[in-house]
């Protein structure tokens, strides 16, 4: 008999949440697409077959928020396949990295090169992440310009999937949320999302020192509208989705998440269990989730400016990727479909590119995530210091990107053993 198809799958469990399957299941690959699902395939059809049982097969995972614009935005950006495929991520979305004058070396240097698929969020500002945002002097709405940043989401549209602004105190404290609204005409004219950053970044004005965490919650969310993201919901940092005045979330959350505003946990350096707990009981669920790896909160290989990285207000060491932060979601009691659906389906929908992604079906380029679910005594540990004891751990074991496959040998992955409480 010859082969029909390239690779079997064979046996993984199979958690597709676009297409509510949950099963045990054989998935074939033929020239880089899916083939075939099916409880069971003849493995003499197959060149190879790849024994997977006991593991989840999903689709490709796409990990929300990225920086990794190497180089350009010096120490800030990473790798794009170090926390790409090598780290079982098929997709990964630069926020804010590159901005309209910067999107041509994005597209050549990074997205061209890359074995995962890059995507980005045009920065609002004209120079983009530089040094993760080490210089607020370069944030200001003089820093913008409209027409030329519209100009080149539009040009790149095929790259360019949203816009990536900062709503928080120090900002604030020197130009009011007119960057903000900058963002949001960049984005309507643009017929794009709009990606929020929430929580402090830089220190208030000297001059204005007395900004109310509050009213700039209150005052940024009017601008947002359906599809737009307000991003990570579980900082610690004043100006977030809990209110300084009431410790409850605000009012205005609900009102923005009923007109359709969504919600991404942009892990890295703004992830608080307490803040977590706090905003899930109130009954706000994570749509998406970013691991929002840097240069500054990793431990980068052959990294030899270390102490200047800790000058970085989110400086941090503490080890995480993608699925480490998936297995946060599932400590805090999220359903484990529904945590597949923050890095698969949901995010493909965010980005409007669901016909194409985040979802295994038959015909589709064959962009899967193979990741094992561990059981045991874990430890885990959040920005503000705080760890915990959990009794599961996703971690990566490869991946297909449009059938090649890639094993999860990224430095950037925490060993098993450094998690085991």
């Amino acid at each position: 008999m010859n082969p029909v198809f390239d690779l079997i799958l064979h046996a993984g469990t199979v958690i597709d949440p676009m297409t509510n399957r949950h099963e045990v299941a054989d998935i074939a690959i033929a020239d880089g697409r899916i083939a075939a699902i099916a409880p069971a395939l003849d493995p003499a059809l197959a060149r190879a077959v790849t024994d997977v049982s006991g593991r989840i097969v999903t689709a490709g995972m796409i990990d929300t928020h990225g920086h990794i614009y190497e180089h350009v935005t010096g120490r800030f950006g990473l790798n794009p396949d170090l926390v790409g495929v090598y780290s079982g991520v098929t997709t990964i979305i630069d926020q804010g990295g590159p901005s309209c004058m910067t999107i041509a070396g994005f597209r050549n240097f990074i997205a061209a090169p890359a074995k995962t698929r890059v995507l980005a969020f045009l920065s609002a500002y004209l120079v983009g992440g530089l040094e993760g945002h080490l210089y607020p002097e370069l944030y200001g709405p003089d820093q913008t310009n409209v027409a030329h940043s519209v100009r080149a989401a539009r040009e790149n549209s095929d790259l360019v999937r949203g816009v990536k602004g900062h709503a928080e105190l120090g900002g604030v404290s020197r130009w009011g949320l007119n960057v903000m609204r900058i963002g949001k005409q960049i984005a309507r004219e643009a017929g794009i999302p709009l990606y929020i950053h929430l929580g402090q970044l830089w220190p208030t004005a000297e001059d204005n020192p007395d900004i109310d965490a509050d009213e700039l919650v209150r005052e940024l969310l009017p601008i947002m509208e359906e599809g737009d993201v307000l991003a990570h919901p579980f900082t610690r940092h004043p100006g977030g989705f809990i209110s300084v005045e009431t410790g409850e979330v605000h009012p205005v959350i609900w009102a923005a998440l009923e007109r359709g505003v969504t919600v991404d946990v942009g892990h890295g350096s703004h992830f608080s269990f307490d803040m977590a707990r706090k905003v899930m009981a109130a009954g706000i669920t994570p749509y998406t989730l970013g691991a929002d790896m840097h240069g500054y909160n990793v431990k980068v290989p052959s990294a030899t400016d270390l102490a200047d990285r800790k000058l970085n207000p989110f400086a941090g060491v503490a080890p995480f990727n993608l699925t480490h932060a998936m297995s946060k979601l599932l400590y805090l009691g999220m359903p484990l479909d529904a945590v597949i659906a923050t890095v698969t389906a949901n995010p493909a929908r965010m980005i409007r590119m669901e016909d194409t992604l985040g979802s295994l079906q038959v015909g589709r380029e064959a962009d899967i995530s193979v990741l094992t679910l561990h059981k045991g005594h874990f430890s885990m540990i959040d920005n503000s210091g705080v760890r915990v004891s959990a009794s599961e751990m996703i971690t990566p074991e490869f991946c297909l990107r449009a059938g090649v496959r890639y094993d999860a040998t990224s430095p950037l992955v925490p060993p098993l053993d450094m998690q085991a409480a």
